[in-house]
């Protein structure tokens, strides 16, 4: 592949997720500010002030509206970009169904932080993981160059699937931590990324009006409606894989489709996890493995579309460990959802870094040393 002339640069992971959309081209923005993400919409504005980016930039009220606004401009054809966070991102619920329901190509940037009470605006992923069944696209970045690839990625899946695409990073531990970014140029985006094509079955049209939402004639219409979002799903699953692989193959990183695998050929073991702290998993697993356990790493990058046939491949393993940066009264979600497709018996689930505590290296290997030699009596533990 011929050198590219890629522009090395130190960015946050706010400015990462600005930068890309900046370079996909986006027609409509709209947000409104919420700690962690404000910065996201910040720079966004400041490139649209500036010329740097041909969109219409539009101040709202709420965080429901503003994903009113570009759920109603992606229904008409505008390629639209959002961003919140934790109570933000509830705020929108209702907003989140309609838009999933519409099939509606939107890309929205999810800062993750703890939800209250009592208030906290530190990281945790019970906000992104309450809208797994929206309908909407969810994918989790570990690092800020992650965070800038995902970002673009986002954009040629929804266009591709016609589902909604949250593009998740975590709140400060990502957001507000600088790391060297590589950003492509322009015109390998626009190659990778070229207008959207709208034509949309329901597209709104200026003097073509349509019915849009409205109450259905036969309820088995809206059955049938809601098939194929689910069949949208598992297409989706395909072109996550090809969208990275194509996006590989123009600006030379890969990130293994909707998981990352790591030392899993011959491991006894696994680890699963999503987001920022799995960088800290893998200088645990690695430090493991130097001391002579047989265990691997799968990094969740896709939560939805659900990576069922992925976590699969972990079926031969005698134990997998999940760690969830997230808790519910039945358990940390991802560690439910991977025991969906292992069976319980198989998967140790571990709940730590709750409300933004740091959980480190070792604490990560402390942990996968005690589920591997059985010293927890649960299958559920809290740390």
């Amino acid at each position: 592949m011929k050198a590219l002339a890629v522009t090395k640069t130190a960015l946050t992971g706010n400015y990462a997720v600005a930068h890309a959309v900046k370079l996909a081209r986006p027609q409509i923005i709209a947000a409104y500010p919420i700690t962690p993400q404000t910065t996201i919409v910040e720079k966004l504005s400041e490139f649209v002030a500036k010329g740097e980016l041909k969109a219409s930039f539009v101040n709202v009220e709420s965080e429901f509206s503003a994903l009113a606004v570009v759920y109603g401009a992606a229904m008409a054809g505008a390629r639209s970009f959002t961003a919140t966070s934790s109570h933000g991102l509830f705020y929108m619920y209702e907003m989140l169904w309609w838009a999933a329901g519409s099939r509606a190509p939107i890309v929205m940037a999810v800062v993750t932080r703890t939800l209250g009470p009592p208030w906290n605006i530190h990281d945790e992923h019970n906000d992104i993981l309450a809208i797994r069944d929206t309908g909407w696209a969810i994918a989790m970045a570990s690092n800020v160059q992650e965070v800038l690839d995902l970002t673009i990625q986002a954009f040629k899946l929804a266009e591709s699937a016609y589902v909604p695409v949250a593009v998740g990073l975590d709140g400060f531990v990502l957001s507000h931590t600088v790391e060297t970014v590589e950003l492509p140029p322009q015109e390998i985006v626009d190659e990778f990324l070229p207008p959207r094509n709208p034509d949309l079955p329901m597209r709104l049209r200026p003097g073509e009006p349509v019915t849009m939402g409205n109450l259905p004639a036969d309820d088995r219409l809206h059955a049938e409606h809601l098939k194929n979002i689910y069949k949208a799903h598992q297409e989706a699953k395909k072109l996550v894989k090809a969208i990275d692989a194509e996006y590989g193959k123009l600006v030379g990183r890969e990130y293994g489709g909707a998981v990352e695998r790591l030392w899993l050929e011959g491991a006894k073991y696994a680890v699963v996890c999503m987001g920022a702290w799995c960088g800290d998993a893998k200088e645990a697993v690695r430090s493991l493995r130097r001391e002579g356990m047989p265990v691997g790493l799968m990094r969740i990058r896709f939560v939805r579309p659900f990576p069922d046939e992925e976590i699969a491949e972990l079926s031969a393993m005698d134990k997998v460990v999940v760690f969830d940066r997230d808790i519910t009264p039945a358990g940390g979600i991802l560690g439910r959802e991977v025991a969906s497709v292992l069976g319980r018996d198989k998967v140790v689930n571990v709940l730590a870094g709750l409300a933004g505590v740091d959980f480190k290296a070792d604490e990560f290997k402390k942990a996968v040393k005690h589920a591997v030699e059985g010293e927890y009596g649960d299958r559920v533990v809290l740390l």
